[in-house]
């Protein structure tokens, strides 16, 4: 199985924190417009067009073994590209409360993440679980 440094994870985490939080401070509908188009090519390419993970592989050498399984990384950067969407989709739609609602959901799992606690991972073994039977309520 793939595996991805984590320094370059925690880099794609940054990127989409930052970039949800300058959306809060100037209010503008392009930047969460960026940060989807970002993240969705990040998506579609594996990783591999990620402007944050590419900034990361540039800037970051990966100090030790810590890595995050390319297909834990697939899935939460779809969370990432779903939450932008609805978050996008809300902005363009007008309903201005509700796109701000999904950025901060965003935000949110991408802090936690940073700070040691992955939501998205959480999901992906509960669905995981789910699929495998072992939570059929049994």
């Amino acid at each position: 199985m793939k595996e991805i440094p984590i320094e370059y994870v925690k880099a794609n985490q940054a990127g989409i924190v930052l970039s949800v939080i300058i959306f809060f401070l100037f209010r503008e509908t392009w930047i969460i417009a960026a940060l989807w188009a970002i993240q969705s090519i990040g998506l579609v390419t594996a990783g591999r067009w990620n402007l944050f993970a590419a900034a990361g592989r540039k800037f970051l050498t990966p100090r030790g073994k810590e890595t995050q399984s390319a297909e834990l990384l697939r899935f939460n950067n779809a969370l990432a590209v779903s939450f932008l969407t609805l978050s996008l989709g809300s902005l363009l739609a007008g309903w201005t409360v509700a796109g701000y609602v999904f950025a901060a959901m965003l935000l949110g799992a991408a802090g936690a993440a940073l700070l040691g606690y992955c939501i998205g991972c959480t999901v992906y073994f509960w669905i995981k679980q789910i699929k495998a039977g072992r939570l059929s309520g049994q």
